[in-house]
């Protein structure tokens, strides 16, 4: 299988290619490795003009899901070619998200492009896609939806272990079933480089490499507390948010009278802002230890200062450790989640999500001719663990 993945940054498609085997209770995923292919510059900028508060057109969101779908079909078919040597059976696609529509704590809908048909056309196999919409027709937030894998993979471990991702947002999963968005992760960060630093205004920097920009900067103790003012903090969970709220335009107003503040200490207070909420919720979960992975825990000042929040009773350690690349945990997640609606078996953990029940996820594009992997489609018995193999 080849999962698909790109997150709230938008800045690469991630191919991430598994073996999956049912063997009773367990589902037995072997990494075959990972792609990562940045958007092209002209395809990331028009996207990232399109995305809210901008306004666009029907037009526009045409030419993107069908450019974004391209851009998944090549990286498939890359993927196939040098990960599974041609022997890719089943593609699971997240897509690009656009629009995640929250009214007053209730999501209402959610758009993800990035048309599937044209990864079906280009590698000739079927693929899943278009997972979260029905969560969100069950009353759930649709997200995150990694709740199930991470709940599978975790089963088993000493204590209360909680799963964090570090993406554009941040999000938890506890062995309870909660899961929600604890808020930005990556995203006010990477504005802020972007519109705030000489190195994004001048280089084109996108984001903090490194860390770099926040190691040199201080925490300004005035401006993390109106940050942490964001009502978004204190909604109960099951939650969830995005660059709808955690935008460039969110951080223009959040620094309304800190203009004259040097652009290190706004990164270094956004930094310390990330890890006071993620540490928040972790405590709230009375986690015994954090699994991490996304783009975040490549960000040494990020992962020191949530480390520091948390305190040596809490150890965090990166997915890597326990067989999953960090950086293609999520491409594995939604393969799995692809594996599983191919069975006809449910994706979600309806506690994690605030839906009425589980649901099995997805829209199915059938490949060549109808080509689908022989003995899928129903009568599976649900695993309840995920064994990563070697680990």
């Amino acid at each position: 299988m080849i999962g698909l993945m790109s997150g709230t940054s938008h800045d690469a498609i991630d191919a991430g290619a598994v073996d999956l085997t049912l063997d009773g209770e367990s589902l037995r995923l072997t990494p075959l490795g990972l792609i990562s292919r940045a958007y092209d510059d002209e395809l990331r900028a028009a996207l990232t003009a399109a995305l809210p508060p901008a306004a666009t057109t029907l037009a526009d969101v045409c030419r993107l899901d069908t450019r974004i779908g391209q851009a998944f079909a090549a990286a498939a078919t890359e993927a196939d070619r040098e990960l599974c040597g041609g022997r890719a059976e089943l593609v699971a696609s997240h897509g690009q998200t656009v629009f995640h529509w929250v009214d007053e704590g209730q999501v209402r809908g959610t758009l993800q492009i990035g048309q599937a048909a044209w990864i079906a056309e280009a590698t000739g196999l079927p693929v899943v896609a278009d997972f979260r919409p029905r969560d969100v027709a069950a009353g759930g937030q649709g997200a995150p939806l990694v709740s199930l894998v991470d709940r599978m993979w975790l089963r088993g471990r000493p204590g209360t272990p909680v799963a964090l991702n570090l993406g554009g947002i941040a999000n938890i999963t506890a062995p309870d079933g909660t899961a929600f968005d604890t808020g930005p992760a990556n995203a006010l960060i990477d504005a802020a480089v972007r519109a705030w630093t000489p190195q994004g205004r001048e280089r084109g920097l996108t984001y903090d490499r490194d860390g770099g920009i926040a190691a040199r900067g201080t925490v300004h103790e005035g401006l993390l507390a109106r940050l942490l003012a964001e009502p978004y903090y204190a909604l109960p969970a099951p939650k969830t948010t995005g660059k709808e709220l955690f935008h460039a335009d969110y951080l223009r107003r959040v620094l309304a009278g800190y203009e004259d503040l040097a652009p290190e200490d706004v990164v270094a207070t956004l930094t310390r802002l990330t890890a006071v909420t993620v540490a928040d919720a972790v405590r709230a979960a009375k986690a015994s230890e954090v699994v991490a992975s996304g783009g975040g825990i490549r960000n040494p000042t990020l992962m020191a200062a949530v480390r520091a929040e948390l305190g040596p009773g809490v150890p965090v350690r990166g997915s890597d450790e326990l067989g999953l690349a960090s950086a293609a945990k999520e491409a594995y997640a939604f393969a799995v989640l692809g594996f599983l609606t191919a069975h006809g078996l449910p994706g979600t953990v309806a506690t994690s999500t605030g839906a009425r029940h589980p649901s099995v996820l997805g829209s199915i594009t059938p490949g060549r001719a109808g080509r689908w992997p022989e003995g899928l489609l129903g009568g599976a018995q649900a695993p309840t663990r995920l064994v990563v193999d070697g680990h």
